[in-house]
């Protein structure tokens, strides 16, 4: 399969590009606004079409599939114009600003028979798999609760937009915190259902912009969810913990980008690491990506479910502008 990159992006060049090639596939093309960054780009990625217009790259009979990573409030236009010309879509987080949006892109990508995914790349840990396979089979007993640590320091080449520009999407709930939400669905097979958060800002954001938040999650099944989302933790480790009434899983350093960290169950017999196998999430994606368009599998993360990630960062939002508990309105 070859693709197109809607996106010059640093997660781009540092994760899909070689995670696409590794699966077998190849990047063709790539569009930015700015055309001597595409040039740039192009040029050092080893691609071999660029543009300033994403319609050069669209009416490319080649390209089979495009992986959006531009600014977020920039998601809905370009991959409803992706699907019309027929490309199948992977797209970052969030999937747009509003649940109206998201609905319409993956609706879109629906009828048109065309497969849409959104790059949460997290739940194609082996960390977030064996929680999730553990949880399954009752290992822990029925969770009773989480708590996900994902404070981090966003490093100077990636704040810009992300901590002044709020038309445009920054902000760490929309950052970070549908990751959270996004992994917590997919280890526990649940549903978050309503959320409250306080937010910080002020270390970075100067805008007004939340750098940091804190909240808690409750579930359909009455499970409850802490989370710590941050960009300016300078030292800080990531985890995440599921609390059963049978047990404990504890995972260190799993809410990163890179294949590491551990997971150790805690019981009544004590303590033991669970045996990971660590791959490239985004090797994962893409490989499962290919899968679903043979029709042998769905993506790792369906539009669906940014469309579920979305919908609690927004009640996040709310909720920490309101000060009151606020439902996640799924639509």
């Amino acid at each position: 399969m070859k693709w197109g990159l809607i996106g010059a992006s640093t997660i781009a060049k540092e994760w899909v590009i070689s995670a696409i090639r590794a699966v077998g596939d190849d990047v063709i093309a790539v569009v930015s606004a700015d055309d001597q960054r595409a040039k740039e780009f192009a040029q050092s990625n080893e691609i071999v079409q660029y543009s300033s217009d994403i319609n050069a790259l669209l009416e490319n009979p080649d390209v089979d599939s495009v992986y959006i990573s531009t600014k977020n409030h920039l998601h809905k236009e370009q991959a409803l114009l992706a699907i019309r010309a027929g490309k199948h879509v992977m797209c970052e987080k969030p999937l747009a600003l509003s649940l109206e949006d998201a609905h319409e892109m993956v609706k879109a990508a629906q009828d048109a028979g065309l497969v849409f995914a959104t790059n949460h790349h997290l739940r194609n840990a082996a960390s977030h798999t064996a929680m999730r396979q553990a949880v399954q089979s009752g290992l822990i007993g029925k969770p009773l609760a989480a708590r996900v640590f994902h404070a981090v320091s966003l490093p100077p080449h990636l704040q810009g937009w992300r901590i002044a520009e709020g038309a445009e999407g920054g902000g760490v709930i929309l950052d970070i915190t549908v990751h959270d939400a996004d992994t917590l669905r997919y280890i526990l097979n649940d549903d978050p259902v309503e959320v409250t958060a306080f937010t910080q800002t002020g270390v970075l954001s100067k805008t007004g912009l939340p750098d940091s938040v804190m909240g808690v999650m409750r579930f359909k099944s009455g499970l409850i969810a802490q989370f710590h989302d941050s960009f300016t933790a300078k030292h800080a480790d990531t985890g995440l913990e599921i609390i059963g009434t049978e047990g404990t899983l504890v995972a260190r350093n799993v809410m990163t980008q890179k294949p590491v960290g551990e997971v150790s169950l805690v019981n009544a017999q004590g303590t033991r690491k669970m045996i990971l196998e660590h791959v490239n999430l985004y090797e994962s994606g893409f490989r499962q990506f290919g899968e679903a368009v043979a029709g042998r599998a769905q993506p790792a993360a369906t539009g669906h479910d940014g469309i579920w990630s979305l919908a609690t960062g927004i009640a996040v939002v709310q909720a920490a502008q309101s000060g009151r508990a606020t439902p996640v309105a799924h639509g």
